[in-house]
């Protein structure tokens, strides 16, 4: 059913979404009421902008928030009676008492339904259940805290458990109606510009109306879905090259190399004093913050470098500092300053100041346009300066964003942004960088929490430092394991870190464990693509992002608003991360899981590590391994998924995989485009429709003929269709075809993965044109009845492993090799696919669970810090 709805809702957002991007400030007349010095603007029925000037003049601009008002006229009434005007649509009645002046709490009211109660509302009457939404940095963040102690606080959000949100726009500043919109300060006068939403539970009408007003989500270009590399180092080309390399021997896909700012000049000699103390630039910040000029001593031919990543389709970003403007030992100096009217003789500095529009053009032009021919992609604004530009109100952060998108966009690029938070509607400029948090556990469990919230502000690209920035904890692979893990299903997985040597991000420098449970989370990362970017597509339509809260689906259930670091990723996926230790024991040793309580709204769940179905509409605790992440799908779930790549995009996705998840039915669409321009917003890009059904033992699936075109798109592809939780079929068809069972890897037909109890079901290549069916016919068996035998067979596989490393088995208590058989379970499956042999394997591995458990009890008595650990871990599992 929520697949259904968010189809729905997405043919509804493609068809509006056209008639926003047109961004028009000036809203249809006919959606206007003037009462003497108020205007009041019905834009949706449950949007209404509330004006007041005292002067009668009221603003048609746009400001930094709210970009378009030229909407379709909902339907309202208007009336006056007894001195007050009433303005009545399907959502809200407002009432206002005519010639009483500025708004306030006596003479504007507004009546509506919330948590389905008549609700009155006031100027004066608090937001008190407002679920607030981002803040601009989490720099030196212990958790919730920064450095000072001080609780981290959030900004305002668009959710409200009241029904209803404000938005005070009577500050902001003003676009001026210039080819290339640029920022005005407001009239000083006595005015009110006020935005009233009200939409009760649905959250979701609430972030799609203001998107509505104040646009669209950013859709970053697809390479952002990928692993970035960053590091605070002096890295040279070299070891750059090197460090890709790596990268490729260990089987570690990356897609972004980020250049921190040794890139450019830092230290020369005449920028320290005697003592070694770095001297004052003319700005008055310390040389070298800032630099705009190759290190060439790092880099002796930064246009060959740009070269060779672009050959091996690395995308790469380059850290800026830029508040101390353009100095005069910059190569670029002279130009700069003759651009400006400035003598280049006298050797004065050109003071940053981006609100200045001329200066931003040469700031493009000269600056960093040449790089980006050079091979540049997008640049990292690492901005810590002041908070405040010539221009009252202009926030220096907010506008660096727009003043980089926008001159992407205008290119025909696809703009990517990487910068602080810079106020709401920075959710048109992405995506965000979070900041310097100290490495431990509480950052940790913060940021799944922070990031799910920004979305209440259409904020859905934070990147965070994965394995986090600075001290205390400089060595903990646990804790790295399980931040990557985070990342893998995060907006971006980024990993970073400061210029300390005793950090290290390099997964393949970790122990065995943890480094095949970081690459396996990475991998599942890559082989999502294509779920993750139909959701980012969907995010750009509908305003709602891919990591979202759970309140969004069930804004009436309590629980949904007391598991914070439990989420959606995307409509079918619940994630919630591990983010405190395993532990250790004195007297058991160390912990091989934790366990996690983690609620399960209504339906059935299919848990992605385990193969275990769990109905819903309650709260569970679970076991988890180093390797393991709490991922669960929703019953009915069809998952697209791509083959293993090192690169998003380095070639077409062929054959798309297709996961059908155990459920009577599902449908879905698969968003794609060519990944890198704005040809998106022309209608450049292909959906297709993906859906099944099962009736008794017969599933049949259809992918539609593909809908739309790009540029470039592929013309035809293979598919592979995935049933986990499946028996051996009775027979496959394609198209009507009786397929048949093939053992090989690549062949068209079907197999059996008997380690994951799965169909798999491979296709030939068809043209994207044609519609492809497929029909399963399964035995009279319940799938039921092999929910949880893949958990169970791996814990006793992996601590049958374990006692290999232990002379203390004592083989007249229990024999060990019928421990081996029974996690070799799946194997002998995958050997023997056969229905009969499948149960029979299962009912040996269920009868002789609670036998391999006693014998490790008694074991306990033996090495209680060796068994002990091993015995909890099939007991948590059983």
């Amino acid at each position: 059913m929520k697949s259904c709805f968010f189809l729905f809702l997405l043919s509804i957002c493609l068809s509006i979404s056209v008639f926003a991007r047109q961004n028009n400030p000036v809203a249809n007349q006919a959606a206007t009421v003037i009462a003497g010095n108020a205007r009041f603007t019905i834009l949706t029925p449950g949007v209404v902008r509330l004006e007041y000037a005292a002067d009668g003049v009221f603003e048609d601009h746009a400001t930094l928030t709210f970009i378009n008002r030229n909407l379709p006229v909902p339907a309202f009434t208007r009336k006056e009676k007894g001195g007050w005007l009433e303005l009545k649509t399907t959502e809200f009645t407002l009432r206002y008492k005519l010639n009483s002046g500025d708004f306030n709490a006596a003479n504007l009211i507004i009546d509506y339904a919330a948590n389905g109660k008549k609700q009155t509302w006031n100027i004066s009457k608090p937001n008190n259940g407002n679920l607030k939404g981002t803040t601009r940095t989490l720099d030196g963040a212990v958790g919730n805290r920064y450095n000072n102690k001080d609780t981290i606080r959030l900004e305002t959000g668009l959710i409200s458990r009241d029904g209803w949100v404000m938005i005070d726009d009577s500050h902001r500043p003003l676009f001026d109606n210039s080819d290339w919109p640029w920022v005005m300060s407001r009239p000083q006068k006595k005015a009110q510009d006020l935005y009233f939403f009200v939409y009760g539970t649905n959250y979701k009408k609430a972030l799609y109306n203001f998107s509505l007003l104040a646009g669209n989500m950013a859709l970053p270009p697809k390479f952002t879905f990928g692993i970035w590399w960053s590091r605070y180092w002096e890295y040279s080309d070299v070891e750059l090259k090197n460090l890709v390399e790596e990268f490729r021997l260990h089987d570690v896909p990356i897609d972004v190399l980020v250049i921190d700012m040794d890139w450019h000049l830092v230290n020369r000699p005449e920028w320290f004093d005697d003592k070694g103390n770095r001297l004052r630039d003319q700005s008055g910040e310390g040389y070298g913050w800032t630099g705009f000029t190759w290190n060439r001593s790092l880099f002796p031919d930064p246009k060959g470098f740009l070269k060779w990543t672009n050959e091996n389709h690395i995308q790469t970003c380059m850290n800026l500092h830029p508040a101390s403007g353009i100095q005069p030992h910059e190569e670029q100096y002279e130009a700069f300053a003759k651009a400006m009217g400035v003598d280049p003789a006298t050797k004065k500095y050109i003071p940053f100041d981006i609100t200045d529009k001329k200066f931003a053009r040469n700031y493009m032009d000269i600056l960093l346009h040449p790089y980006e021919k050079d091979g540049i992609d997008f640049w990292w604004l690492d901005w810590q300066q002041w908070g405040s530009t010539k221009i009252e109100g202009v926030n220096p952060t907010f506008y660096l964003n727009y003043v980089h998108t926008s001159d992407m966009e205008r290119r025909g690029i696809r703009p990517l942004i990487f910068h602080r938070w810079g106020g709401l509607g920075n959710h048109r400029y992405q995506i965000g960088f979070s900041g310097d948090t100290k490495i431990c556990w509480e950052s940790l469990n913060y940021q799944p929490y922070f990031t799910a919230t920004a979305s209440n502000v259409l904020y859905g690209f934070w990147s965070h430092d994965i394995g986090g920035h600075m001290q205390p904890d400089h060595y903990d692979p646990e804790l790295y394991t399980r931040w990557i893990q985070w990342g893998a299903f995060s907006p971006v997985l980024r990993t970073h870190c400061t210029k300390d040597p005793r950090i290290e991000r390099r997964i393949w420098a970790y122990p065995a464990n943890n480094f095949y449970a970081m690459r396996d989370a990475m991998k599942l990362r890559y082989s999502l693509f294509p779920y993750n970017y139909s959701n980012a597509r969907l995010a750009y339509d509908s305003a709602v992002s891919m990591m979202r809260p759970m309140y969004y689906d069930y804004p009436v259930n309590e629980n949904a608003y007391s598991f914070p670091n439990q989420y959606m990723f995307g409509n079918e996926l619940l994630v919630s991360p591990i983010t405190k230790p395993m532990g250790k024991d004195p007297v058991q040793g160390d912990a091989l899981y934790t366990t996690q309580k983690i609620w399960l709204p209504k339906g059935e769940w299919y848990e992605w590590n385990t193969g275990t179905l769990i109905p819903g509409d309650q709260i569970i605790e679970r076991p988890f391994m180093l390797d393991e992440i709490p991922l669960y799908v929703r019953s009915g779930a069809i998952i697209p998924m791509q083959p293993d790549m090192k690169r998003i995009g380095e070639k077409a996705v062929d054959p798309l995989i297709i996961n059908i998840f155990p459920g009577k039915s599902g449908k879905t669409k698969v968003y794609d485009d060519a990944g890198n321009d704005l040809g998106f917003k022309k209608d450049e890009f292909t959906f297709t429709s993906i859906s099944f059904e099962k009736k008794s033992n017969l599933l049949k699936a259809q992918i539609q003929p593909i809908e739309g075109s790009y540029p470039g798109m592929p013309e035809a592809r293979s598919y592979e269709i995935r049933l986990p939780l499946t028996f051996v079929p009775v027979s496959v068809k394609i198209n009507g075809v009786l397929m048949p069972f093939n053992t090989g890897t690549s062949a068209s037909g079907w197999q059996y993965d008997g380690s994951n109890l799965m169909t798999v079901i491979k296709t030939d290549r068809f043209k994207v044109s044609e519609k492809v069916e497929i029909e399963i016919e399964f035995p009279d068996l319940d799938p039921h009845q092999l929910s949880g035998i893949i958990g169970k067979a791996e814990k006793v596989f992996f601590v049958s492993r374990q006692v290999i490393a232990s002379s203390q088995w004592q083989f007249k208590v229990f024999n060990f090799d019928d421990i081996t058989y029974a996690g070799q379970t799946l194997n002998r499956i995958s050997i023997h696919p056969d229905n009969n042999y499948i149960l029979s394997e299962k009912a040996k591995l269920e009868n002789s669970y609670a036998p391999i458990m006693n014998a490790f009890e008694k074991h306990k008595t033996l090495n209680a810090v060796h068994f002990t650990p091993l015995f909890n871990l099939l007991e948590a599992s059983k």
